[in-house]
C-alpha cells in the first residue's frame, strides 16, 4: 500500500490542480512500481508560508528577496 505525502506552500493551488497531482503521482507509481491505484494513498497537506523555513528564514522572506 503506497502512502505519499505532498507538502505545499498554501498559495492559491486549485481543486483541479491537486486532483492533477494525485493522478499523476499514482499514474506513476503503478507505472514504475506496478502498485494498484485502489491501494494508493496520496495526502496533500498545504502549509502556510510563515510556517515553512527555506535557506535559514521563513518561505514569506525568502520570497521577498527575489
Amino acid at each position: 500500500m503506497p502512502f505519499v505525502n505532498v507538502k505545499i506552500t498554501r498559495d492559491g493551488v486549485t481543486v483541479e490542480q491537486k486532483a492533477q497531482i494525485v493522478a499523476e503521482i499514482t499514474a506513476t507509481l503503478q507505472r514504475v512500481l506496478g502498485k494498484q491505484p485502489e491501494h494508493t494513498h496520496i495526502v496533500i497537506d498545504e502549509i502556510d508560508a510563515e510556517n515553512w523555513g527555506y535557506a535559514g528564514v521563513l518561505t514569506t522572506e525568502y520570497r521577498k528577496r527575489l
